[in-house]
């Protein structure tokens, strides 16, 4: 089975029941906070590199994560920073990933006008004067396929990372199916 290289996660998680962001802005270094600007703290980690927004609510995302692990430790780190500083988080957090981003490389030239003509015309979209992939969009999984007359492809709005590959089988099958997967 295929490998799609993931690229981004964005996730999110409850670290607590409220967060007072202006303290929490003095407990995490370089923090950015302006509430006039935007209502949530933007706080980037180095390692694994990754974005979190802490809310108010105590409702944290994270983005850039490459992979489930990433997105785990980067709400563990914020975590223990917060409780070190005296401020009660949630120990048993759920993560809930919203989307992953990933690219596959189909490892051959595609002729999207090709594709654009052979697939399900409800599912896709292709106006290259508009952008230069057709969008592909699968039901099941429910994840959005961009082609790229280079073979290359970004899938995005997957959950889980099995999905990933399940999208890059189908879009395989289907290029063959057609006959334009040489």
């Amino acid at each position: 089975m295929s490998k799609a290289k993931v690229e981004n996660i964005v996730a999110s998680t409850t670290l607590a029941e409220n967060l007072d962001l202006d303290t929490v802005a003095a407990i995490l270094e370089d923090a950015e906070y302006e509430p006039k600007r935007f209502p949530g703290l933007i706080y980037r980690l180095k390692k694994p590199k990754t974005a979190l927004l802490l809310f108010r609510s105590g409702k944290v995302n994270c983005t850039g994560g490459k992979s489930i692990e990433d997105v785990r430790t980067s709400f563990k780190i914020v975590a223990d920073m917060l409780e070190r500083a005296g401020i009660p988080v949630h120990k048993n957090r759920e993560i809930v990933i919203q989307n992953m981003v990933a690219v596959y490389d189909l490892d051959c030239e595609l002729n999207l006008n090709s594709i654009a003509i052979s697939f399900d015309v409800g599912r896709v979209e292709y106006e290259p004067e508009q952008f230069p992939g057709l969008v592909y969009r699968l039901d099941d999984p429910k994840i959005v396929v961009l082609l790229f007359g280079s073979g290359k492809t970004v899938l995005t709005g997957a959950k889980r990372t099995e999905d990933l590959d399940i999208a890059v089988e189908k879009v395989k099958e289907d290029l063959e199916a057609s006959g334009l997967l040489h």
